[in-house]
């Protein structure tokens, strides 16, 4: 392990041992963020395939599981899916660490009903209830999500998925996972990204490959990963992107729990993100105007 990535781990180990998804949160910890790179002058276009007709009214969603395995390594897999039939856009999702994909049910189940697919896998080392709980695998984390895409796509439900419109997202540790798609081991089926209280700990910020825009939402108030390295990963993207401030947001409430204050604001930003970066929907990109709260170059 290169020396800069192992101290970053340590600091994530530090920040998030007392677990991304529940727990009592404890002081405030301002990992080690990864050096600030020089922030190109222009940000990339991204090129948007050709606009999609959004559903009329929210869907009716299905979920499945489906396991699969990679070098040994158990990913059990939660799928949300419309029921009508179609070629939907995709997200996937990555949980935080001792975190679980059913606890983000009420975020990521409106997003399938709005008309995404979900893939959402359980990693074996950094799930909640994992025999061996481990903060370092966050590392082993972005080929896991490339893995299960892989399989979602060539299986049955990649039937009913638009492969051109494909987006990551995550929380804690899932966003570090995130952020490694782009980075580390930057996925080229990927054209956006959403992260969620999330850094580029330990899978850095030398962000490559195709331009894919990228949203980030960080509470200011956050105590496991603090919003100022959030930001500093956020300033060294160097294509479309947005930042989203929760003020007095913590690390898990606006994610997690729909009676939050910020949970229906994190729910309407992403969903409208989804839409114009999958969709193509141009209407969409009024709730990207730049304001105290959020930074927007979309």
């Amino acid at each position: 392990m290169r020396p800069r990535i192992a101290i970053a781990t340590v600091a994530l180990s530090a920040a998030l041992t007392a677990g991304c998804s529940g727990g009592t949160a404890p002081a405030q910890v301002t990992p080690t963020a990864t050096p600030t790179g020089t922030a190109m002058p222009r940000l990339a276009a991204v090129e948007l395939p050709p606009p999609l007709a959004l559903p009329a009214s929210p869907l009716s969603v299905s979920s499945q599981q489906v396991t699969y395995t990679r070098e040994g390594r158990t990913l059990r897999t939660l799928v949300w899916a419309p029921d009508r039939p179609g070629h939907y856009p995709a997200v996937l999702f990555s949980h935080g660490l001792n975190g679980a994909p059913e606890e983000f049910a009420p975020l990521l189940k409106g997003w399938a009903q709005a008309g995404f697919v979900v893939i959402a896998p359980a990693y074996p080392n950094t799930t909640r209830g994992a025999p061996n709980l481990d903060v370092y695998d966050v590392l082993n984390q972005p080929a896991d999500a490339s893995f299960v895409l892989g399989q979602v796509l060539a299986g049955p439900i990649g039937r009913r998925i638009d492969a051109k419109r494909l987006a990551a997202a995550g929380h804690s540790a899932g966003a570090i996972t995130t952020v490694g798609l782009f980075t580390v081991g930057r996925d080229p089926r990927l054209r956006a990204g959403i992260i969620l209280a999330g850094s580029g700990l330990g899978v850095g910020t030398d962000f490559s490959g195709t331009p894919a825009a990228l949203f980030f939402v960080h509470g200011d108030a956050d105590p496991l990963v603090s919003y100022a390295s959030g930001k500093a990963t956020y300033d060294d993207v160097p294509w479309a992107k947005a930042m989203l401030t929760i003020p007095g947001g913590n690390h898990n409430d606006p994610y997690l729990h729909p009676e939050s204050p910020a949970f229906q604001t994190v729910a309407d930003s992403t969903l409208q993100f989804l839409r114009l970066e999958l969709y193509g929907d141009q209407a969409a990109r009024s709730t990207f105007t730049p304001s105290a709260d959020l930074d927007a170059h979309l």
